[in-house]
């Protein structure tokens, strides 16, 4: 399968970018190479080989997520230079 000008620039109107004549020469030339690996690869006898989806068959090993308080409203709040008994009080930037 070869790759014309038009369906290069059919591409990249459908991912919204724009591309100048020189680039759309450039992109068909890739374009057309990685469609040539691919049938290369399609040559392959893969008969009886799983599909990969990672590199390692090691699965989740994270701890799970548990909620625990580790620190304090006051703890919190003990660096912040204004803070109430809840919150850090912070200058206003947005002005309406």
């Amino acid at each position: 399968m070869n790759i014309d000008k038009e369906t290069v620039y059919k591409v990249a109107d459908l991912a919204r970018i724009e591309i100048g004549e020189h680039e759309a020469l450039t992109l068909q030339a890739d374009l057309n190479k990685i469609l040539t690996f691919m049938e290369k690869l399609n040559e392959l006898d893969t008969t009886g080989v799983e599909p990969l989806v990672y590199m390692n068959p090691e699965v989740n090993v994270w701890r799970e997520d548990v909620v625990i308080q580790d620190l304090s409203p006051a703890e919190g709040l003990k660096n912040a230079a204004v803070h109430n008994e809840d919150f850090f009080m912070v200058p206003k930037i947005l002005d309406k």
